[in-house]
């Protein structure tokens, strides 16, 4: 089977060039660049990918000059373009005007990678050096206004300077499928194989002994769960950590939906323990430590008890890219079960699906026979409601974003817009506003409702739903919630907002 090498060069989207070959039936896999060196053989292909940094700071070029020399299929992106560009000899320095976000690029020759375009298209950038004068010998494809050379191919070699590989970039899919038949790839990869190695790692990690699975309901621990008792059948011990930040009725839910799914789920009350260790704490990085830091003194103690010694997570790639655990990648927010854990943690992890994209894993769900009430079930940070509550905690301030977001959920739902929906939540912030409540003047909490549509985590837009719903999301919370004065509508994207607040 034909493998593709997608090089890490520390780009943010690195991974997601791999999971879009996935998509078009080859086998991708990321890679360091240190790595490819020793092990090109394996490969039949390689993708350059994006990074933050300049050409001239960084050192990739022997790795990229040594792809050449071996006359292999490449496609260079971002970063990838400029080095290539350098490697060959081009120009590369500050753009004439720095691109990032939607950017029209004019292509000037409409074959190879881009056979069938139009001669404009609008496509996603982030940079700020360019390619400014083609390598010698080097064919240039496309052109913008801050990239005198936008792409560019010679022989086997192709580069482009923006992300095909983000779904803001019109025909980004076909660049990619135009560029698998340059190189003469075959589309031998299907999902339904992954289920079997999936199966093996976690029986190759494990072996005999015993294993506590992390389940918190949503549908990475539940796949990764379900992997793992397929793996370790009667060795596995999986448990649901009530903490005291669920959503309304959550622990109910969870119990009821893996009982159906045939697995034995262990239900333990530590929520006095979370909030207590939460309480008054406002930055969000350090909510998110406490969080991990519990949680994994909560799984040491389980594990004492039980005689475990791993600890199976539904850790998935955005968690591991925000957390900046992939180098190179900067820490946007830790998540509990990556950047939350202490260094020193008395499990050894095992974690069957870090390296795939939410909607991957429900396509590996849907394999296996989850429902779609599990499938489908909106994400929700592991920390909960911790996140949702803007500054210092406190227990009462838990209750009101519970409820909001109870009420949220309710409306959107009653409206029909949950399955086009990736998250719709509510957070309590820590402003407050003058308001009027029985013809008196009220001086209260404004919370946040925030609604977004997103394939995988790692971009979204926000919906835009009828003002009824807003309406109706409004009137509940201001009347069901006696500390509420005012209901605000969150509008942006990501980037530059995270889907979470916190």
């Amino acid at each position: 089977m034909d493998k593709v090498a997608v090089i890490d060069l520390g780009g943010q989207y690195a991974h997601l060039i791999a999971r879009r070959l996935r998509e078009l039936g080859v086998y991708s896999e990321l890679v360091y660049p240190e790595e490819i060196i020793g092990s090109i053989e394996g490969y039949s292909a390689f993708v350059l990918s994006g990074g933050p940094s300049s050409v001239w700071e960084a050192n990739h070029d022997q790795v990229a000059q040594k792809l050449i020399e071996e006359n292999r299929p490449i496609l260079g992106i971002c970063y990838g373009h400029q080095l290539l560009a350098k490697v060959l000899s081009g120009k590369v320095g500050p753009s004439p005007k720095p691109e990032f976000g939607p950017t029209y690029v004019d292509i000037i020759k409409s074959e190879k990678i881009f056979a069938g375009f139009p001669s404009r298209i609008k496509v996603w950038m982030s940079h700020n050096d360019a390619v400014l004068e083609p390598p010698p010998g080097v064919e240039v494809s496309a052109t913008s206004e801050g990239s005198p050379v936008a792409a560019m191919w010679i022989g086997n070699v192709y580069s482009v300077q923006w992300h095909p590989e983000v779904k803001h970039t019109t025909l980004g899919r076909e660049l990619l499928d135009n560029w698998i038949k340059e190189a003469g790839l075959k589309r031998e990869w299907r999902p339904s194989k992954l289920i079997d190695e999936l199966i093996e790692y976690v029986k190759r990690m494990v072996g005999d002994s015993l294993a506590i699975a992390a389940v918190s309901g949503g549908v990475d621990s539940t796949v990764a769960s379900v992997i793992a008792y397929k793996a370790i059948d009667d060795n596995l011990i999986p448990v649901l950590i009530d903490h005291g930040l669920h959503p309304e009725g959550e622990v109910e839910r969870v119990r009821e939906a893996l009982t159906r799914l045939g697995i034995r789920l262990k239900v333990v009350d530590y929520s006095e323990e979370f909030l207590t260790a939460l309480e008054g704490i406002s930055d969000p990085e350090e909510k998110r430590k406490v969080f991990g830091r519990v949680y994994a003194e909560v799984f040491e103690e389980i594990a004492r008890s039980t005689g475990a010694e791993y600890l199976i997570q539904g850790t998935i790639y955005p968690d591991v890219i925000e957390s900046g655990g992939r180098r190179g990648a900067d820490v946007i927010k830790s998540h509990h079960n990556v950047g939350g854990l202490p260094e020193r943690f008395g499990l050894k992890l095992v974690e069957p699906l870090r390296m795939f994209y939410k909607d991957e894993v429900r396509a590996i769900g849907r394999l296996l026979g989850l429902p779609d009430e599990l499938l489908y079930k909106q994400p929700i940070p592991g920390p909960a409601l911790a996140v949702r509550v803007e500054g210092a905690i406190t227990r009462r301030l838990v209750e009101i974003a519970r409820r909001a977001n109870a009420i949220v959920s309710e409306e959107v739902e009653r409206y029909g817009y949950s399955r086009d929906l990736w998250q719709y939540f509510a957070v309590v912030t820590k402003s407050k506003a003058t308001g009027v409540k029985g013809d008196k003047r009220a001086y209260g909490l404004v919370v946040a409702v925030r609604m977004v549509k997103s394939d995988d985590a790692m971009t979204a837009e926000v919906f835009k739903p009828d003002w009824s719903l807003l309406e109706s999301i409004m009137r509940r919370i201001t009347s069901e919630i006696p500390e509420v004065v005012r209901v605000v509508y969150d509008i942006t994207s990501k980037p530059p907002a995270t889907i979470e607040w916190e």
